[in-house]
Protein backbone atom coordinates (compact mmCIF):
# COMPACT_ATOMS: atom_id res chain seq x y z
CA UNK A 1 0.00 0.00 0.00
CA UNK A 2 -0.56 2.81 -1.10
CA UNK A 3 -2.56 2.13 -4.21
CA UNK A 4 -3.75 4.89 -6.50
CA UNK A 5 -6.52 3.63 -8.77
CA UNK A 6 -7.68 5.64 -11.75
CA UNK A 7 -11.04 4.88 -13.30
CA UNK A 8 -11.57 6.87 -16.47
CA UNK A 9 -13.89 7.11 -19.44
CA UNK A 10 -12.50 5.00 -22.24
CA UNK A 11 -12.85 7.86 -24.69
CA UNK A 12 -9.75 9.46 -23.11
CA UNK A 13 -7.46 6.75 -24.47
CA UNK A 14 -7.14 8.56 -27.80
CA UNK A 15 -5.81 11.71 -26.07
CA UNK A 16 -3.95 10.48 -22.97
CA UNK A 17 -0.98 8.16 -22.52
CA UNK A 18 -2.36 6.60 -19.35
CA UNK A 19 0.79 4.53 -18.80
CA UNK A 20 2.81 7.75 -18.67
CA UNK A 21 0.23 9.27 -16.30
CA UNK A 22 0.54 6.24 -14.02
CA UNK A 23 4.33 6.46 -14.01
CA UNK A 24 4.34 10.19 -13.27
CA UNK A 25 1.83 9.79 -10.43
CA UNK A 26 3.84 6.92 -8.94
CA UNK A 27 6.94 9.12 -9.10
CA UNK A 28 5.02 11.92 -7.36
CA UNK A 29 3.92 9.52 -4.63
CA UNK A 30 7.54 8.59 -3.96
CA UNK A 31 8.46 12.25 -3.31
CA UNK A 32 6.08 12.62 -0.37
CA UNK A 33 7.90 13.10 2.95
CA UNK A 34 6.64 13.04 6.52
CA UNK A 35 7.36 15.48 9.35
CA UNK A 36 10.75 13.80 9.94
CA UNK A 37 11.61 14.11 6.22
CA UNK A 38 11.25 10.35 5.72
CA UNK A 39 9.72 8.88 2.57
CA UNK A 40 6.05 8.25 3.37
CA UNK A 41 5.25 5.46 0.93
CA UNK A 42 7.55 2.47 0.53
CA UNK A 43 8.99 2.26 -2.98
CA UNK A 44 7.87 -1.33 -3.40
CA UNK A 45 4.35 -0.56 -2.22
CA UNK A 46 3.54 2.44 -4.41
CA UNK A 47 1.19 1.26 -7.14
CA UNK A 48 -0.83 3.17 -9.71
CA UNK A 49 -3.42 1.30 -11.76
CA UNK A 50 -5.67 2.74 -14.47
CA UNK A 51 -8.87 1.18 -15.77
CA UNK A 52 -10.85 2.55 -18.70
CA UNK A 53 -14.63 2.37 -18.44
CA UNK A 54 -15.84 1.26 -21.87
CA UNK A 55 -19.44 2.11 -20.97
CA UNK A 56 -20.26 5.39 -19.23
CA UNK A 57 -22.70 8.30 -19.10
CA UNK A 58 -21.61 11.78 -18.09
CA UNK A 59 -23.84 14.70 -17.19
CA UNK A 60 -26.28 15.71 -19.91
CA UNK A 61 -24.58 13.56 -22.53
CA UNK A 62 -22.88 16.55 -24.15
CA UNK A 63 -25.91 18.74 -24.84
CA UNK A 64 -24.53 21.84 -23.07
CA UNK A 65 -21.19 21.55 -24.84
CA UNK A 66 -22.87 21.19 -28.24
CA UNK A 67 -25.05 24.22 -27.47
CA UNK A 68 -21.83 26.11 -26.68
CA UNK A 69 -20.36 25.12 -30.04
CA UNK A 70 -18.12 22.37 -28.66
CA UNK A 71 -17.88 18.69 -29.54
CA UNK A 72 -20.11 17.40 -26.76
CA UNK A 73 -17.79 14.52 -25.95
CA UNK A 74 -17.25 14.62 -22.20
CA UNK A 75 -14.73 12.55 -20.29
CA UNK A 76 -13.87 11.79 -16.69
CA UNK A 77 -11.09 10.48 -14.52
CA UNK A 78 -11.66 9.39 -10.94
CA UNK A 79 -8.49 8.96 -8.87
CA UNK A 80 -8.70 7.19 -5.53
CA UNK A 81 -5.69 6.84 -3.25
CA UNK A 82 -6.00 4.15 -0.63
CA UNK A 83 -3.40 4.32 2.11
CA UNK A 84 -3.08 2.41 5.34
CA UNK A 85 -3.89 3.95 8.69
CA UNK A 86 -1.25 5.47 10.90
CA UNK A 87 -0.22 8.45 8.82
CA UNK A 88 -0.79 11.86 10.36
CA UNK A 89 -3.34 14.36 9.08
CA UNK A 90 -0.41 16.50 7.92
CA UNK A 91 0.98 13.63 5.85
CA UNK A 92 -2.45 12.81 4.45
CA UNK A 93 -2.95 16.43 3.39
CA UNK A 94 0.57 16.65 1.95
CA UNK A 95 -0.04 13.47 -0.06
CA UNK A 96 -3.28 14.91 -1.36
CA UNK A 97 -1.71 18.21 -2.37
CA UNK A 98 1.27 16.62 -4.12
CA UNK A 99 -0.76 14.04 -6.02
CA UNK A 100 -3.50 16.52 -6.93
CA UNK A 101 -0.93 18.97 -8.29
CA UNK A 102 0.73 16.21 -10.33
CA UNK A 103 -2.67 15.18 -11.72
CA UNK A 104 -3.54 18.81 -12.58
CA UNK A 105 -0.28 19.14 -14.49
CA UNK A 106 -0.67 15.80 -16.28
CA UNK A 107 -4.27 16.45 -17.33
CA UNK A 108 -3.78 20.16 -18.19
CA UNK A 109 -3.18 19.56 -21.92
CA UNK A 110 -6.33 17.45 -22.10
CA UNK A 111 -8.36 20.13 -20.32
CA UNK A 112 -7.36 22.53 -23.11
CA UNK A 113 -8.90 20.18 -25.70
CA UNK A 114 -12.16 18.97 -24.17
CA UNK A 115 -14.53 18.92 -21.20
CA UNK A 116 -13.28 16.55 -18.50
CA UNK A 117 -14.48 15.94 -14.97
CA UNK A 118 -11.63 15.09 -12.58
CA UNK A 119 -12.08 13.80 -9.04
CA UNK A 120 -9.38 12.80 -6.56
CA UNK A 121 -10.13 11.24 -3.19
CA UNK A 122 -8.04 9.68 -0.45
CA UNK A 123 -9.37 6.78 1.59
CA UNK A 124 -7.76 6.07 4.94
CA UNK A 125 -9.88 3.67 6.85
CA UNK A 126 -10.06 0.47 8.78
CA UNK A 127 -9.31 -2.69 6.93
CA UNK A 128 -11.51 -5.70 7.54
CA UNK A 129 -8.72 -7.94 6.33
CA UNK A 130 -5.35 -6.94 4.90
CA UNK A 131 -2.87 -9.50 3.60
CA UNK A 132 0.35 -8.53 1.86
CA UNK A 133 2.73 -11.01 0.32
CA UNK A 134 5.18 -11.24 -2.55
CA UNK A 135 8.84 -10.63 -3.18
CA UNK A 136 8.90 -7.00 -4.39
CA UNK A 137 9.44 -5.19 -1.05
CA UNK A 138 12.76 -6.88 -0.15
CA UNK A 139 14.30 -5.37 -3.29
CA UNK A 140 13.89 -1.89 -1.79
CA UNK A 141 14.80 -2.66 1.83
CA UNK A 142 17.78 -0.71 3.16
CA UNK A 143 20.97 -2.72 2.84
CA UNK A 144 19.34 -5.18 0.43
CA UNK A 145 19.74 -3.25 -2.83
Amino acid sequence: MPHLVILYSGNLDCDVDMTAVCRALADAMLTIRDEEDEQVFPTGGARVLAYPAPSFAIGDGGAAAVAAGESGEYGFAYLNLRMGRGRSAVVQRRAGEIIAEAARTLFAPLLQKRRIGLTFQIDVGPEVYDAKFGNLHPLFQKGKN
